[in-house]
């Protein structure tokens, strides 16, 4: 040992490295296995083959599955579908070149990916109802005409923030992985998931996998015509603005009338303005709708997207007041978010049938952008506190199921003069519960209905009224209120 030569550490380095390159050259590098799957299935070299790629949100994912689905059980054609084993896959999202020209191999280790289980995720496609989708997958195709390799694979917020589905395409003719991809394209259209649903557009951390934008199937209302009490008239204008220009849209396209139209439910609280969006979805059935509110009022660029693509479609814009007041206000007086919804307007067809519906509490907040683009909301409609007709009408409607006696109902509707069709329900609700405490077998009567409202006009004050959608105090001019019921008590 102690005759040896001492070495520096550069020079073992250079002995090291050439005694592996030496050890290498004498090995027999095995080819990676895609490589050899891809051979035998296109009959060339895939590493020497062209790719053609596109890329889809991943709120397509469910729709480009259908495609794919339609595309395979077509006659004459075969498919065979192979997955893949890598750790680098659910980070780096493999391609085409990660499956032919894989790093590494020899002494340090075969890394390539190799043929394993397909990934899979579930992915809402209607309310309650989620389908299987390739997440990471190679369709091996024929058609009778030429052989195909495709590949579908996901990325998520590693790879930005708008998750997206890849689909890589190798042929060896351009001409063949232009043609599938064009169809693949016509066939989201054609078999396209959320047609005819009422949709929700949410969270871009959602159910899609890794990071997808979600969205929520919602159930299609079934709402009668009876549960929309309001002023006479009033619905059956808002029913011609919207079903009437659906009914006739033929005869309105051959005289030459658009018909994409604007409409503006506004009121206060809790008169019934969602309600009465919601009663025109089941009123149009077939019709795609998609709602904004809350949290998704960023997504209108992709809401409106939808919209375009699915029509006849509806989009339903929740308290649009809220998008002017959290938000914020532009330099110049302008919500930008408000002038990419009428932006979004403007971009459509005179020919596309495609409903705007905003509700809002506060159309004073509005008023300046909508006058600011005319023709854009084309009828503004109010949903008024109910008045005394109504509320006796709502008062029988939210009595449904309970065993209701009530002998003087014009106390209960004087009484409720200026409150909303909510402060009604919940006044019955109460009234059930002062019922089911007296252990009366839920026989609802005038003193249960009174002690409601003593509650709610008394002891809960202005404030519990203004929460239920209750209006300003009333006038003091109205003798009829101090005879049956008390004073001021937050009710206009």
């Amino acid at each position: 040992m102690g005759d040896e030569p001492n070495l520096s550490p550069a020079a073992f380095g250079r002995s090291f490295r050439a005694f592996l390159e030496a050890a290498v050259a004498g090995q027999e590098v095995e080819e990676p296995p895609f490589v050899v799957r891809l051979r035998g299935h296109l009959g060339a070299d895939p590493r020497g083959l062209p790719i053609l790629s596109e890329q889809f949100s991943a709120i397509e994912h469910p729709n480009v599955q259908a495609a794919l689905d339609a595309w395979v059980s077509a006659d004459g054609r075969s498919a065979d579908l192979l997955g893949m084993s890598a750790e680098q896959k659910r980070y780096q999202g493999l391609g085409f070149s990660d499956l032919i020209t894989p790093p590494g191999g020899g002494l340090m280790g075969d890394r390539a990916p190799r043929p394993g289980p397909v990934d899979y995720v579930n992915v809402p496609v209607a309310h309650g109802r989620v389908r299987a989708c390739v997440q990471h997958g190679l369709y091996l195709l024929g058609d009778g005409e030429g052989p195909l390799a495709v590949l579908v694979r996901s990325t998520g917020e590693h790879h930005g923030p708008v998750p997206q589905i890849h689909i890589e395409v190798m042929s060896a003719e351009p001409e063949t992985a232009s043609a599938f991809l064009a169809e693949i394209r016509a066939g989201m259209l054609l078999h396209n998931v959320y047609r005819g649903q009422l949709l929700s557009l949410g969270n871009p951390h959602g159910p899609f996998g890794e990071g997808g934008a979600m969205v929520e199937f919602l159930a299609i209302p079934e709402i009668e015509r009876d549960a929309v009490v309001l002023p006479e008239g009033v619905l059956e204008r808002v029913e011609r603005h919207t079903a009437g220009f659906a009914a006739h849209a033929g005869k309105l396209l051959a005289a030459g009338r658009h018909l994409k139209r604007g409409l503006l439910l506004h009121g206060p609280p809790g008169t019934g303005k969602t309600l009465t969006a919601m009663y025109l979805v089941g009123r149009m059935p077939g019709r795609t709708t998609l709602v904004l509110s809350g949290g998704s009022y960023g997504l209108v660029s992709p809401t409106c997207e939808l919209a375009r693509n699915l029509q006849p479609s509806m989009v339903i814009l929740e308290d649009v007041d809220l998008v002017a007041e959290e938000r914020g206000m532009g330099p110049m007086g302008e919500n930008p978010l408000l002038y990419e919804l009428l932006n979004e307007m403007d971009g459509l067809a005179e020919d596309a049938d495609v409903i705007f519906a905003l509700t809002t509490n506060r159309p004073d907040l509005l008023e300046p952008a909508l006058a600011a683009r005319p023709g854009r909301i084309d009828q503004a409609t109010e949903i008024p506190l109910p008045d005394a007709g109504c509320r006796r009408r709502l008062i029988w409607l939210y009595a449904k199921g309970l065993d209701l006696r009530l002998e003087d109902a014009k106390t209960v509707i004087d009484r409720t003069e200026g409150v909303s069709a909510s402060f009604i329900k919940e006044l019955l609700r109460r009234a059930t519960l002062f019922s089911a405490e007296a252990g009366e077998d839920l026989v609802v009567t005038d003193a249960h209905v009174s002690e409601a409202l003593d509650e709610m006009l008394l002891a809960g004050g202005t404030l519990t009224v203004r929460l239920l959608g209750g209006g300003p105090p009333p006038s003091e001019a109205s003798p009829e209120w101090y005879e049956e019921g008390p004073p001021g008590g937050g009710l206009g």
